[in-house]
């Protein structure tokens, strides 16, 4: 489908967008897939001493004078049983008699029985061994530690279920020290995470992981806290680094999650999307507010200005200034496809400090203004955009062009209203410029309004039928409506009018890939390429992409359509198109760390936050992706393999 010159703004991410679209009938595998997939990461022992064979074991901190209770050993606390109230939550100890009639360990004075020999482990009764400290724990022999780990996890499920989280965190730590078991850590984790206490709980799910590297609690529960450390990055400079930093490693275990579920987490698809979302926008903040403003390629900028109709130059005066005369040469710039020079002499017209070098007229200010508008527009500079183009106005109120550009502005700032506004006004500066009702069209064509699209191109065409891409729009506004076999007539009609216009081939060709005639729509690709082959000044690429996407989802035909990309590249260094084109390609094949490199280049020559956000956003995920391949093989082998399925 061909694109719309107000929605060229959004051209970098157009491929991207095809990727993560809902599959319709013309997309390709790939595009199905990165939409699937979006989303396409003790011991201090104490030795035992056996009395009587192998009977019994004595649990106790080392030598015993007579009649009193064991002094502590060095740097471990005592074995008394009553030490350790508060760490068991509270438990209550019940009293009970020994075999030999005596009290047990865990008597009134909480002290060891006075006993030279010691009470036996097998006398212990478990509430005795529940108030054990955590290295005494670890010097029980180990059928009797194993048992007892899971019974302190009963105690410590139970606590959890009745929000005790503090007493749980007892009860998992000494089931850890008992016998170190994944649930442990992670149930432990669990704690912290309702205590609040995310820093904590990402060890916890460390020592999970490492004993189960596929246990998708703990991988979940580490990737909400991480995300609750690294916050929303808004912070600028080293600190909003680190932040997103801990952000990419809640999404690789999100992402993880989400494909060990295989995809049937619905809460942990959302995540991957949120976490994507903060690191993204903040990043893309952040380099926008640091990098210098550039122009996008000269594929991007001949689209916009060329959805206008050529104007006459302004008239100089007799002894034109020195403003003046750059003016001109801006404009000759421009027809040369020079973007970036006219763009300086533009700035340089009416940056003249003396009165003598500055623009002789209002009206000349005014064109001026017009033009450097357009250049900060397609910048991404949309709020210098309306600064000149609202001066433009004020000079020049009955030029129509210029209101009809503050349309777009106002259209790609979210103030819908306000771009109505604009093309009102420019009615009444002058109804019969046909370019105001081909950009209200197009804007009626974004927001699915295709009968009063339709209406709009109408009347576009009628007061200027030389104009080709009103009567392009008139046809995929048509196709758009379900008019398939109108539409086709339209476009058969328009290559026999418009014979020698690329345009013509590319936008038919499109709408044949659309509906999957591969054969018909390569056919009209490589007629637009041999006619951009015979330009001298910046021809356009777009046709040999799309012939790329369609024999990539013809025959697969990845050599070529990488081929395509590439050439498309060597004349349009800066084509956003390609660079994306080339990432799905990458992906495809699993050649993720390629894609990843062109990701970050898409970013490079993005135009607008929205562009570069899409950018980021798909680096991100790849990166993810590739994360969770390195810490999975298996699984990952399978991801890789479902990847290049078509």
């Amino acid at each position: 489908m061909a694109p719309t010159p107000e929605a060229a703004a959004q051209a970098a991410s157009r491929t991207a967008a095809r990727a993560g679209a809902r599959a319709e009938q013309s997309a390709s595998s790939f595009s199905r897939w990165v939409e699937q997939h979006r989303l396409l990461a003790i011991s201090l022992g104490l030795g035992t001493l056996a009395v009587g064979g192998a009977a019994g074991y004595y649990f106790f901190a080392g030598p015993r004078t007579r009649g009193g209770a064991p002094p502590p050993a060095s740097g471990t606390s005592s074995p008394r049983l009553s030490s350790e109230k508060a760490a068991a939550g509270g438990e209550k100890k019940k009293k009970k008699k020994s075999k030999g009639g005596k009290k047990s360990a865990a008597a009134d004075a909480g002290s060891l029985p006075a006993r030279e020999d010691g009470p036996l482990l097998e006398e212990a009764t478990d509430e005795e061994l529940f108030l054990l400290s955590e290295d005494a724990i670890r010097r029980i022999p180990e059928d009797r530690r194993k048992d007892l780990a899971q019974k302190l996890k009963l105690l410590g499920n139970k606590a959890y279920s009745r929000r005790e989280f503090d007493a749980a965190v007892g009860h998992y730590t000494k089931a850890i020290a008992a016998d170190p078991q994944a649930v442990f850590y992670s149930n432990r984790a669990a704690c912290y995470s309702n205590l609040g206490r995310p820093a904590d709980v990402v060890p916890d799910c460390d020592e999970a992981l490492r004993m189960d590297a596929t246990y998708v609690k703990a991988l979940n529960r580490r990737a909400v806290a991480r995300e609750q450390l690294g916050g929303d990055a808004a912070e600028e400079g080293p600190q909003g680094e680190e932040a997103r930093a801990t952000l990419f490693k809640s999404l690789v275990d999100f992402t993880a999650v989400g494909i060990l579920g295989q995809f049937k987490d619905q809460s942990a698809i959302d995540a991957v999307e949120r976490v994507l979302k903060k690191i993204a926008s903040s990043k893309a903040k952040e380099i926008l507010r640091t990098r210098e403003p550039r122009l996008p390629s000269p594929t991007f900028v001949t689209a916009y200005l060329e959805a206008f109709r050529s104007k006459p130059r302004p008239q100089l005066p007799a002894s034109p200034s020195r403003g003046d005369n750059q003016l001109m040469l801006a404009y000759d710039a421009i027809e040369a496809r020079n973007y970036p020079h006219g763009f300086t002499l533009l700035n340089e017209s009416l940056s003249n400090d003396a009165a003598e070098d500055k623009l002789s007229s209002e009206t000349l200010e005014a064109m001026a203004l017009n033009m450097r508008g357009t250049f900060r527009f397609v910048i991404g500079d949309a709020p210098g955009a309306l600064e000149d183009l609202e001066r433009s106005t004020t000079l020049l109120p009955g030029y129509a062009q210029t209101w009809v550009k503050k349309a777009s502005v106002h259209m790609e700032l979210g103030d819908k209203d306000e771009a109505f506004r604009d093309f009102d006004r420019a009615t009444t500066a002058d109804a019969s410029d046909p370019d105001i009702y081909y950009h209200r069209g197009q804007v009626h064509f974004i927001l699915s309004e295709f009968d009063e699209a339709i209406t709009d191109y109408k009347k576009s065409t009628e007061l200027d039928n030389t104009f080709i891409f009103s009567q392009v729009q008139h046809a995929v506004a048509r196709y758009k409506k379900g008019e398939t076999e109108r539409s086709m007539h339209e476009f058969k009609k328009l290559l026999r009018t418009f014979e020698s216009s690329s345009e013509a081939y590319n936008y038919f060709g499109e709408l044949l890939l659309d509906q999957q005639k591969f054969e018909e729509a390569v056919e009209q690709f490589d007629r637009a390429i041999e006619i951009e082959g015979g330009k001298t000044n910046s021809p356009s690429v777009l046709p040999m992409i799309n012939k790329a996407l369609a024999l990539f989802q013809w025959k697969q035909d990845m050599p070529t359509a990488e081929s395509l990309c590439r050439k498309a590249l060597e004349t349009d260094p800066d084509c956003d198109t390609a660079v994306a084109t080339l990432a799905q390609l990458s992906l495809q094949q699993g050649k993720i760390t390629e894609a990843i490199g062109y990701f970050q280049q898409s970013a490079k020559i993005a135009r607008t936050y929205q562009e570069l956000e899409n950018a980021i956003t798909y680096e991100n995920a790849s990166r993810a992706q590739l994360e969770f391949i390195k810490s999975f093989p298996k699984e990952g082998a399978a991801l890789s393999q479902l990847a290049q399925l078509v």
